[in-house]
């Protein structure tokens, strides 16, 4: 029987634990570049393959078949950009991925709309006819732009429901099954683009180089998502070995296994975790680790948020678990400075108090600002005061509803009061998504270089 760790006193020994294995990752300016020398190639296609323009009308066609282009690569950037790569969740970090990727999506949904549009508008003025005709023309004579519009269509819907306001109104569930839909679209988008694409249909290099480019996302989604965390799942076997309420609609999970140091799990990230009940089993939720790593046992804390962490709690020891990660940048690889401060809000603790345990630091070297409306609603206090004891580490848990307090007590003046050499410190920041944005601008008013500052926003 395994036996579940003690979660009340640091796992290793303080005040200066041994530094973790820094792993790196690809850098946002190398990653864009790549994006960028994709896309300048993509247009290079179309110069290739086009001799000349001569009317109104092709002037028209051909910005409509750039849009297209440049929809099918950014399609694959999109779905690269969450296929799980291990170079970019190091290097790149949930948060800002997830950012490019909206941003993205945003840029792909436009450049669709946009060559359907000038793409039935250039041939109607071709051959002199009405864009209704002409709409008509190009879904009945043509089989695969009828796809294409669907696809277009998918791409749209997936749009909608990502944005901010309707995303506030839908589970993470619904809202993770819907953007399955874009794969859907990208197989009938790829169709099309084969079929009836000027710069395919009699160039069997570039047919083979656009092939390779979406068969390749294709085969890390499937080996990333799926072929890794089942084998992962076969030989680690999880199991939740403990259930624990740590304050109200709040609990604890602690997971073992087998060779879970071959996970190479770090403080401050998280795992996607399945949970292979009858209820759970059909979704994998990201939740963080709240505690630095053990050797034969993880743990994660989640607030009753929603349908899938209210059912944690009643979960049974003993049940299976697959878990698929570890992601996310939030960790040591971060930091530049000997000095640490770490500001948590609400739930955000759970990362932070991982690493207000595990970070290398000398006494007085790490600083933890824990910011709560309620006393009841402070996770980990027990656990918190004593890693600070045992570290030599400062805590300020500030408690209170904010119309409390004369001044936000996360102001740059609060902050560089409680830290009087703030700029020399890296501070971290997980919170909700308002607290997050607000505490980050206060640092930079405060004068705390904006490479200093490590947050990842977990909301979806």
């Amino acid at each position: 029987m395994t036996t579940v760790p003690d979660y009340r006193a640091p796992a290793r020994p303080a005040p200066a634990p041994p530094a973790p294995r820094v792993r790196r990752g690809a850098s946002p300016n190398a990653t864009l570049l790549v994006i960028a020398v994709g896309a300048v190639a993509t247009i290079g296609l179309w110069w290739q393959h086009t001799a000349s323009i001569s009317g109104f009308g092709d002037w028209i066609t051909n910005a409509g078949r750039i849009c297209g282009l440049l929809a099918g690569y950014a399609m694959v950037v999109l779905v690269a950009l969450m296929a799980r790569l291990p170079p970019l969740e190091r290097g790149l970090g949930a948060d800002r991925l997830a950012r490019w990727h909206a941003m993205g999506g945003r840029y792909t949904v436009s450049l669709v709309v946009a060559h359907g549009l000038l793409i039935t508008w250039g041939y109607s003025i071709t051959a002199h006819t009405d864009v209704v005709s002409q709409t008509s023309t190009l879904l009945t004579s043509y089989p695969d732009v009828l796809m294409a519009s669907v696809a277009g269509l998918l791409l749209v819907g997936v749009g909608i429901v990502s944005a901010r306001a309707a995303r506030r109104r839908m589970r993470y569930e619904t809202w993770y099954y819907l953007h399955l839909y874009t794969y859907l679209a990208m197989a009938l988008a790829f169709s099309h683009q084969f079929a009836t694409g000027a710069d395919f249909v009699s160039d069997r290099t570039a047919r083979v180089a656009w092939s390779v480019l979406y068969v390749g996302v294709a085969v890390a989604i499937l080996w990333y998502r799926f072929a890794v965390p089942a084998i992962a799942a076969g030989r680690h076997r999880l199991r939740v070995a403990e259930v624990r309420v740590e304050a109200p609609g709040v609990v604890s999970l602690v997971i073992t296994g087998r060779y879970l140091d071959e996970l190479r799990a770090e403080s401050g990230q998280f795992f996607r975790w399945r949970f292979l009940t009858r209820e759970l089993w059909w979704t994998a939720t990201p939740y963080s680790l709240s505690a630095a790593p053990r050797p034969n046992a993880l743990r994660i804390t989640a607030k009753e948020l929603g349908e899938h962490s209210a059912a944690l709690a009643r979960l049974r020891p003993g049940t299976r678990v697959v878990a698929e990660g570890p992601y996310g940048a939030l960790t040591h690889a971060r930091r530049r400075r000997s000095k640490v401060l770490l500001v948590a809000g609400g739930i955000g603790v759970t990362p932070l108090r991982a690493l207000f345990e595990s970070l290398p630091a000398g006494p007085r070297d790490i600083t933890m600002i824990y910011r709560s409306s309620r006393e009841t609603d402070l996770v980990f206090r027990s656990e918190l005061e004593a890693i600070a004891a045992e570290r030599d580490a400062r805590l300020h848990l500030v408690v209170g509803h904010r119309t409390e307090f004369r001044h936000d007590p996360l102001s740059a003046a609060a902050l560089a009061a409680n830290v009087p050499d703030l700029r020399e410190h890296d501070v971290y920041v997980c919170g909700p998504d308002g607290m997050t944005r607000a505490t980050v601008t206060a640092l930079r008013r405060a004068g705390v270089p904006r490479r200093q500052i490590h947050s990842e926003s977990f909301e979806f």
